[in-house]
């Protein structure tokens, strides 16, 4: 099995900046990529930064350029550097681990699993 747990968040001014942490532990080795997702009050949660085990990155339209995701594969960490920060970004933000390890529900294999920490909160105030 395998666990997320995201740290760093908290209280940052417009414009400031901020380093997410998300460590892995677990079967590492079933992990192909990291995620990382928010959720605002009153709103959806949303895909902001995913990087693959490759270190293939993709980012949403709202954070390119401002935030960048990064990992260490010593460590088994990946990290969500976040500049010029905006009321907006206000949310809690999870890490979210996509796995190779088959879902299975009901004896038929649905897709795979994924695994989510319990979130950190960002708070960008007004």
């Amino acid at each position: 099995q395998v666990q997320v747990v995201e740290s760093g968040g908290g209280l940052v001014q417009p414009g400031g900046s901020l380093r997410l942490s998300c460590a892995a532990s677990g079967t590492i080795s079933i992990i192909n990529a990291i995620r990382w997702y928010r959720q605002a009050p009153g709103k959806q949660r949303e895909l902001v930064a995913r990087i693959t085990n490759t270190g293939t990155t993709e980012y949403a339209d709202s954070v390119k350029g401002r935030f960048t995701i990064s990992r260490d594969n010593a460590k088994n960490m990946v990290y969500l550097r976040m500049d010029r920060l905006k009321v907006e970004d206000t949310a809690v933000y999870y890490c979210n681990a996509e796995t190779s390890e088959p879902l299975v529900l009901a004896g038929l294999e649905v897709g795979y699993l994924e695994v989510w920490g319990q979130g950190t909160l960002v708070t960008v105030p007004s």
